[in-house]
């Protein structure tokens, strides 16, 4: 089998923080590639730079030095216009809390017609029901928020941030505030999407996250210390 081309490529990426007049180094000259299709996990304690690169990858803040390309596009050095439009257009994101991810006067097809439009779709594209039914959610597809459980805001928010595509999902800790049995509902999901060749990068604490992942990237002190691969 050969290896999947990425979706994304970071090289030797820093980020340096000023504190109290001293400037602290969240990143360490970082080297990963994220493939198309693929699940990659971020581990690491806390202060060890996920949440630092993971906003580096969704275009909110730019690397001090090195290289990073999304889908043959070299971010670091886009405007901050230019940065917005690829967020728009070819990235996904995905908070912890259900709640941040969504607008409660929303339903849940409204989210998703939302995300289209702010892809540039129609909001009778096909990918719309085609992407309710991949998260189980077409019997759910006119309710709100409040009457949804918490892996279907979840299951929601994830289809917001997923039509389009995007090449890029980005997860922080995306099962942090779910019991087991909706995580396991979410990261079905996650793998779900994987499989239409978008590429999803999740932060967690979460043992489950990484044993889906198809690579477990380990941060300490800014820098990836282990990886742990299951595609060649």
């Amino acid at each position: 089998m050969t290896r999947r081309e990425p979706a994304v490529d970071c090289r030797g990426v820093t980020r340096t923080y000023g504190v109290d007049g001293s400037m602290v180094p969240a990143l360490r000259g970082v080297d990963l590639r994220l493939p198309a299709g693929s699940i990659t996990a971020l581990v690491g304690p806390s202060g060890s730079g996920k949440s630092t690169l993971l906003r580096l990858l969704a275009c909110v803040d730019r690397p001090d030095s090195g290289q990073i390309t999304i889908d043959g596009v070299e971010v670091a050095g886009l405007s901050r216009t230019r940065r917005v439009r690829l967020r728009r257009t070819r990235l996904g994101f995905l908070y912890q809390s259900p709640a941040d991810n969504l607008l409660e006067y929303l339903t849940v097809r409204e989210h998703l017609e939302l995300g289209a439009a702010l892809r540039g779709l129609s909001a009778r594209d096909p990918q719309l029901p085609a992407l309710l039914d991949r998260l189980g959610l077409a019997d759910r597809a006119d309710h709100r928020p409040r009457q949804l459980s918490g892996g279907e805001q979840q299951r929601t928010a994830i289809g917001f941030a997923a039509i389009g595509p995007p090449v890029l999902l980005v997860a922080d800790e995306p099962t942090g505030q779910l019991d087991h049995t909706t995580a396991d509902e979410v990261l079905a999901a996650l793998r779900v999407l994987a499989t239409t060749g978008m590429a999803v990068v999740a932060a967690t604490h979460d043992p489950a996250v990484a044993r889906l992942a198809d690579q477990v990237l380990q941060l300490r002190d800014g820098q990836i210390v282990d990886e742990e691969s299951t595609w060649h």
